[in-house]
């Protein structure tokens, strides 16, 4: 059995950041479903803006808002503006084809990649 990368939303800028909030990441609903995650399945998030790292787990925002917010703690790492990665991985014992999706400045689906 291997943990391999099975969803990631490449490129995608923090819309906020709310310190306030129990946990997690918002994502927009439709990126979700584009990705494949699952509302409440563990994610790994990568800054490319500072290089911090974390895992938390996601939340279906408003579909077609281009919402990405940290919440909880993980706002104090990750902060709005930044450039982020968001992956999901599956402990399988077979290879994978992952479903790795390009949004644009404002969190809109470019492709696939």
């Amino acid at each position: 059995m291997r943990w391999m990368l099975r969803s990631k939303i490449h490129k995608a800028i923090v819309t906020e950041a709310n310190v306030d909030y129990i946990g997690s990441i918002t994502i927009d609903g439709d990126l979700m479903e584009k990705a494949g995650f699952w509302p409440g399945e563990k994610v790994l998030v990568s800054s490319n803006t500072t290089g911090a790292r974390l895992e938390t787990y996601a939340i279906a925002g408003e579909k077609g808002s281009g919402v990405i917010c940290m919440n909880g703690g993980a706002a104090h790492l990750i902060k709005a503006g930044e450039e982020i990665i968001v992956m999901g991985f599956e402990l399988t014992d077979k290879p994978i084809k992952e479903k790795n999706i390009l949004v644009d400045k404002n969190n809109k689906f470019v492709r696939f990649l």
